[in-house]
């Protein structure tokens, strides 16, 4: 989630000031709102950002990325932006050095970012 939006409304005749929150999805890119008293606490998500090197794009859409321990990764899909597929597709058939970022929260992981790092092989 990405708060785009933080208004406050004053206390009224019965109740706590409230506190209306619009945030954009990370993954999907839904718009999602949120009103919570102001004197309450709101869980955040934690959301963590790693760079691997694509090493390989299967035919059934799964990515194949080399780990900083030397291992692979091979349980993420092509992105739903078709522009970063585009690219990704392009700089690998191009025999580019490609590095995505992948981002992960609440359980889930999807690559949000594409980078060309080399010349080529």
């Amino acid at each position: 989630m990405v708060v785009v939006e933080v208004s406050t409304s004053k206390t009224g005749k019965h109740g706590h000031a409230k506190c209306h929150f619009v945030a954009i999805d990370i993954f999907t890119a839904k718009k999602l709102e949120d009103i919570v008293p102001s004197s309450h606490n709101c869980d955040v998500p934690h959301v963590n950002r790693v760079d691997y090197q694509l090493i390989d794009i299967t035919e059934d859409g799964f990515v194949s990325l080399l780990t900083d321990s030397g291992g692979t990764k091979d349980d993420l899909k092509l992105p739903t932006d078709d522009g970063l597929t585009a690219q990704m597709r392009l700089g690998f058939d191009e025999g580019k050095d490609i590095v995505v970022s992948v981002m992960s929260s609440m359980g889930e992981e999807q690559i949000c970012a594409v980078k060309e790092v080399g010349g080529g092989k």
